[in-house]
């Protein structure tokens, strides 16, 4: 017994002599409250099904949440991710950040407000113009709906600023947990309240769920002493940092986003059933993908903002620790999930309709999907590291490539293979961001090292 614990131990020595205890303590607190909270909002969808199936309501709500999500998904996001190596250089400055904190808040909230009027008052331009021929009952319910989701957006621009600071702070645990409020929320208004709140449930059970996120971060704020209020000050040198940052991010962001629209326009070149198989394909990847996103965000930007303080030459050897920890232990499981594809996909979906045939062509899409995760968890620590230190620009300049090779390999592989040369494509596009990110990386280092 005593030879087969040796070999593990030193395994764990290794790695906690290699990283902080607190970092991997952080993964591992995230990714794990990250697992929960996917398998809780896991489970209000399959509520949500059984109780609206595929009706009008639920086509109404997500056309509604579209809007709100996409402002989520590409400019509070953006804005977090600038705001936290600006917030940690702040704070290193200057021992209060109340003057750096409020201007933050300020450019936030100020934000939040114009786009909710904007898409108040321009809701049936947006309606008319990509949902056009639709009756007066469909648009009613978007409208509702909308109406109540809008709030929303102010709730979770100021939470992630609240967020932010206690991930500065070392605080995973609690603040991760504020992301279970909007699934129990609407779990709740589903099984108690839907014969009062109608066609108003989802909406409500995103706003209220939105609302108890804010309010329970504030509280974590407050306890902690980390939220402080002073005059604005936009003329800051660290607040005109943050945004000179944002444009660079968001526009990442904006063409990141692009491509599964490219992904989807060439499937639909091909015979009947091929956007199905892609989509089943890249449902198990994209699960991976997110729990990698999660997790790493949250946790190794505020890590790698503490450690531009140390100087670049730590900053660069922590992150060469982490890529190759993080290519190892990602090659590892993709090779599992490629070996078993066939399988999982069976156990999975493979019932009813969804026959041996159709599990026969999706693992082998899935096989393609899969190839590229250790690659893409590679980009994304790298991204990280480059908004960490303030260049965000180049971020722009490698999604603009993998768009155009995105485009170059569809093209190119959906003659040779067909729906699987879609999904390698994707794995071929990650893999290549990946090493351009990292020779842009690496001649930092050097310019650095001859200064």
């Amino acid at each position: 017994m005593s030879s087969n614990k040796k070999p593990q131990t030193s395994l764990l020595k290794k790695i906690r002599g290699k990283f902080s205890g607190q970092l991997i303590s952080n993964i591992l607190t995230v990714g794990i409250i990250t697992v929960l909270v996917k398998s809780v909002a896991f489970f209000k969808e399959i509520k949500i099904a059984d109780a609206y199936g595929t009706s009008l309501l639920v086509d109404t709500y997500l056309i509604a949440f579209l809007v709100p999500s996409f402002i989520q998904s590409v400019f509070l996001i953006a804005y977090k991710g600038a705001f936290i190596p600006n917030y940690v250089q702040e704070s290193k400055e200057f021992s209060d950040t109340k003057t750096f904190q409020t201007t933050s808040f300020i450019i936030t909230i100020g934000v939040c407000l114009v786009v909710m009027s904007t898409t108040h008052f321009g809701i049936d331009l947006y309606l008319e113009n990509l949902f056009p021929g639709k009756d007066a009952t469909f648009y009613s319910l978007v409208k509702i709906q909308l109406s109540i989701l809008l709030p929303s957006i102010l709730f979770w621009g100021t939470s992630s600023l609240l967020n932010a600071q206690l991930n500065v702070a070392n605080d995973f645990f609690y603040s991760s947990l504020n992301s279970f409020f909007v699934p129990l929320v609407t779990i709740i208004l589903i099984y108690g309240f839907r014969e009062q709140l109608q066609e108003k449930t989802l909406a409500y059970g995103m706003l209220i769920g939105s609302g108890c996120s804010f309010f329970y971060l504030l509280v974590l704020a407050l306890k902690r002493k980390l939220l402080k209020i002073g005059m604005p000050d936009f003329k800051n040198r660290n607040t005109i940092m943050l945004l000179k940052q944002l444009p660079a991010k968001v526009s990442s962001s904006l063409i990141n986003g692009l491509n599964p629209v490219v992904d989807q326009y060439f499937s639909g070149k091909l015979m009947a059933g091929a956007i199905a198989s892609l989509n089943y394909g890249y449902k198990i990847p994209i699960v991976i993908i997110g729990l990698i996103t999660t997790t790493i965000a949250s946790t190794l930007l505020p890590h790698f903002s503490k450690k531009v303080l140390e100087g670049s030459k730590t900053l660069f050897k922590e992150l060469l620790k982490i890529l190759k920890l993080s290519l190892l232990l990602m090659g590892i499981v993709s090779l599992i999930l490629i070996i078993f594809s066939e399988q999982i996909i069976s156990w999975v979906f493979e019932r009813g309709a969804f026959t041996a045939s159709d599990t026969a062509i999706v693992s082998v899409v899935q096989q393609m999907y899969l190839i590229q995760l250790p690659f893409y968890l590679a980009a994304n620590v790298m991204n990280i590291f480059l908004t960490s230190i303030n260049k965000n620009a180049f971020l722009v300049i490698s999604s603009t490539i993998s768009l155009l090779l995105n485009i170059l390999l569809n093209y190119l592989l959906i003659d040779i293979m067909g729906i699987k040369g879609l999904a390698l494509a994707t794995s071929l596009v990650t893999l290549c961001n990946s090493i351009v990110i990292y020779l842009y990386i690496n001649r930092l280092q050097t310019k650095l090292a001859e200064t």
